[in-house]
């Protein structure tokens, strides 16, 4: 592990206990290749150290725990012509949200302010999951020209009817009362009892068990608005394809149903039709590691075939222009066989080898 990732992954372990910090608040805690690596590393240590018996998962700063990946980085890499480096990092992140889901032992992921994207790789699959008045959680890829990943699919498809579709092809926030009724988090902390939380975990006050311990700390979530939303919701986004939920949208007399058609009108067809698939083939897929393996040869051929990528990051997040040139622009023009081009790719190395 280099200085720079140790200075950006603070490692310790205390009374049992231990403890992952992203400490990179200047980025939101952005994820970079070694950052994850030092992660893996540490979890790979702990997972036979008897003195380890529960790990805690959180970031520096009070924005959040973790805005997601270096997607400008992906970008430079994708436009330089070097897709074998975005390979390498989504090989060694995959097997990180891999890990953070079989792990042995309990994983308690703090998901305070914003945790999107790659973020949700790591708070999504951890075994007790904890949000707050602040948490923002989001799959926003789809915003950038992109399709959900880190196994972002896996926790989509198996959130109640059709809220994983809306999600994912929207990349909409959740609060904390929408990600735990969506299936992304499974408790509600106050942000000002955090410390105590933590001291609670270390200090092992009874109960003694991870979970019962939040618990003392739980709160009950305010009503969500998905819940609320369900009726058009699971109406537009059980269509068979993008043009025919933006249509049941558009027919619906929810103002809400008519907001989300014209944002959908915005984003990269390319994106939220591969989007929309991913979903519904992760609600039957086995097994995390069956999506992450999906995903990756989706995410793999939007690398190296597809520039809606590489153009989302420049409108959205360098130029900042907000004026994304889709190719193709418009619903109407996707190819038919668009989705089986898209599950048809073959990475040039298998993520599991």
């Amino acid at each position: 592990m280099t200085d720079a990732a140790s200075s950006r992954v603070l490692v310790g372990s205390d009374h049992g206990v231990g403890h992952l910090t992203l400490n990179r608040p200047e980025a939101l805690n952005a994820l970079d290749h070694d950052m994850v690596v030092a992660i893996s590393a540490a979890l790979d240590r702990w997972r036979d150290d008897p003195d380890v018996q529960l790990v805690l998962l959180d970031g520096a700063g009070e924005r959040g725990l973790c805005a997601g990946g270096d997607v400008r980085g992906l970008a430079r890499q994708i436009t330089s012509g070097d897709p074998e480096s975005a390979a390498i990092f989504f090989r060694a992140e995959y097997a990180m949200n891999a890990r953070i889901a079989e792990y042995a032992k309990p994983v308690v992921a703090i998901a305070d302010g914003v945790t999107m994207g790659g973020g949700i790789g790591l708070a999504g699959h951890a075994a007790i999951r904890v949000v707050t008045e602040r948490s923002k959680l989001a799959m926003p890829e789809t915003r950038i020209g992109f399709t959900p990943d880190v196994g972002g699919t896996w926790l989509l498809g198996r959130a109640p009817g059709r809220v994983g579709e809306y999600l994912g092809v929207t990349g909409m926030t959740m609060d904390a009362s929408d990600a735990i009724y969506a299936g992304f988090a499974d408790h509600f902390v106050p942000s000002d009892r955090l410390t105590s939380l933590v001291d609670a975990l270390q200090t092992r006050a009874d109960p003694t068990g991870p979970t019962e311990l939040v618990l003392l700390f739980d709160e009950t979530a305010a009503p969500s608005r998905l819940e609320a939303a369900r009726p058009w919701i699971d109406d537009a986004f059980s269509a068979p394809t993008i043009g025919q939920v933006i249509a049941r949208l558009r027919a619906r007399p929810e103002p809400e149903a008519a907001q989300t058609a014209e944002l959908m009108e915005g984003l990269s067809p390319t994106g939220m039709a591969v989007t929309l698939e991913s979903v519904r083939r992760a609600r039957d897929a086995a097994s995390v590691r069956d999506v992450l393996a999906q995903e990756y040869g989706v995410v793999m051929w939007f690398v190296t075939t597809q520039p809606d990528l590489p153009e989302g990051v420049r409108a959205q997040l360098i130029d900042k222009d907000r004026s994304p040139h889709w190719q193709p622009a418009s619903i109407a023009d996707l190819p038919d066989d668009l989705v089986e081009i898209a599950f048809g790719h073959t990475p040039q190395q298998a993520l599991w080898d």
